[in-house]
């Protein structure tokens, strides 16, 4: 489990094209140290696995599911990436509750600038429209951020100047995919609700 809080703004060092899968050469030295094979470490706000582990470097292989599913696949060598390690049991738990389990992606729509903050308008996928509310939380590339307005096809964040210097979020530009992330509380409310509804009717 992740909180959404990036611990560090890494990079793609490589990317081997395995035909139905990749394996990404990742440099990241805080999420790196005390690696070991197996570990998980979120990339981009995708859970991956550690393969090997070398210096300030580790790989992880990527199926087609994932890279179908997630903004993975338009990563090139030179990208940069948000990179957080599992949160330790007995933590503060900074963000909100992550699985590292991307739902799907939108795009940046736009960027409004102020002073001491910034304004980010972040297309929805119609399927996940309904988990999005103002005030509630979503991930965006991992990072756990609060919703600002919600509607049916985009909603919108507020981004602080530590966010934009510290994530992918300060790069990102109108045009670039993003992974998205919904709260799981939602999801498991609305199965539970359904469940409930149809054993009523029966």
């Amino acid at each position: 489990m992740f909180t959404g809080i990036v611990e560090e703004l890494g990079e793609v060092a490589a990317v081997e094209d395995l035909g139905d899968a990749a394996r990404f050469r990742l440099r990241g030295p805080v999420v790196t140290a005390g690696a070991r094979h197996g570990d998980s470490i979120a990339v981009n706000g995708v859970c991956l696995t550690v393969v090997e582990h070398e210096g300030d470097e580790f790989t992880a292989d990527v199926m087609a599911e994932t890279l179908k599913r997630s903004s993975l696949g338009v990563l090139t060598t030179g990208s940069r990436v948000n990179l957080e390690r599992p949160t330790a049991v007995g933590a503060r738990l900074g963000g909100h509750i992550v699985q590292g389990h991307v739902d799907g992606t939108g795009t940046i729509l736009d960027r409004t600038s102020s002073e001491h903050w910034e304004i980010v308008k972040i297309s929805l996928p119609p399927d996940l429209a309904r988990y999005v509310v103002e005030k509630g939380s979503i991930t965006v590339d991992g990072i756990s951020l609060t919703v600002v307005e919600a509607g049916d096809e985009h909603f919108t964040v507020s981004l602080i100047p530590t966010t934009l210097a510290l994530t992918t979020l300060g790069l990102k530009q109108p045009g670039d995919p993003v992974n998205l992330e919904v709260d799981v509380v939602a999801k498991y409310v609305e199965r539970l609700l359904g469940d409930r509804a149809r054993g009523a009717g029966r």
